[in-house]
């Protein structure tokens, strides 16, 4: 593991140094450098590279179980759950599955979090309750990563963040932009899934540093977080679904028009009596 770290960081960082830092020797690492894959790896290399081509082929709407029968029409003999992992190796996720390639770091469990909102999806002010999730949007070159935090007051997006990568980083991002624009209060309830990413160390440090509440959906229940599902399904219905879009980049810049110049400011929701998150703020300020 330290010379495979070496090796991914090699242009960072001195070999002299970094291995005296990790107890390393020198010699064993060029040793390492010369070593030659093993077939388990080069086989996996392949493999990917067909289960990417099923995948694009098909426009992201196969899974892991599609995938598998297809190489198996091929004359490849792979089974579900091997698939599975190259599949979230390379961060594939089918489209209309929720996170279901997600890789869950093992680690301490966290504490359980009690589900405060129990689905009463109502707030009488501003900065009493966010809810949030990840999502992700495809593009023909990679993945983007979508973090968001909404107000179930106003359905105001308060706070939100993207990358490649789907970490912690990602909701600490949406999270501290969140509570650098609306400066809420101690006792704010913040309720989201039970992903590694909120149960993180780092994420539930934040909420206790500024005396957030945290709360959690149950285990495997989407409806727990109806209002972040619905604004999803939003975003992928009226932005998403036919943009194509070539590069992680380019979302990117969509979904932040979307975000920042469409949705919070102009569009109409019916649970706001046909107003926008702004206006509704605005008359209930």
């Amino acid at each position: 593991m330290r010379f495979q770290f070496l090796k991914e960081h090699q242009k960072k960082y001195n070999i002299k140094k970094a291995c005296k830092i990790l107890k390393v020797s020198r010699s064993g690492y060029y040793d390492y450098l010369k070593r030659r894959k093993s077939s388990r790896a080069i086989e996996n290399e392949a493999l990917t590279e067909m289960i990417e081509d099923i995948f694009e082929k098909n426009k992201g709407r196969y899974g892991a179980r599609r995938i598998q029968l297809i190489l198996e029409r091929q004359g490849v003999k792979i089974n579900q759950k091997r698939v599975s992992k190259l599949m979230s190796a390379r961060g594939l996720i089918a489209k209309g599955t929720r996170k279901a390639y997600r890789k869950v770091k093992k680690g301490t469990p966290c504490e359980e979090k009690e589900n405060i909102l129990n689905r009463v999806f109502t707030a009488n002010a501003r900065n009493k309750v966010w809810v949030g999730d990840i999502t992700y949007v495809p593009t023909k070159h990679g993945f983007l990563y979508l973090a968001v935090f909404i107000d179930i007051f106003s359905r105001k997006v308060t706070g939100w963040a993207m990358d490649t990568r789907i970490r912690d980083s990602l909701v600490l991002s949406a999270l501290n932009q969140a509570i650098g624009r609306e400066h809420p209060e101690k006792g704010l309830i913040v309720h989201t899934d039970r992903g590694s990413q909120y149960t993180s160390q780092r994420f539930q440090a934040l909420l206790n540093r500024y005396g957030f509440v945290q709360s959690m959906s149950r285990k495997g229940n989407p409806y727990d977080n109806a209002i972040m599902e619905s604004f999803y399904r939003t975003l992928k219905r009226e932005l998403v679904q036919d943009a194509h879009y070539e590069n992680p980049e380019q979302a990117r810049q969509d979904i932040f028009r979307y975000i920042e110049l469409y949705y919070n400011t102009e569009r109409i929701h019916s649970a706001l009596g046909w107003l926008s998150p702004a206006q509704f703020e605005s008359q209930n300020a």
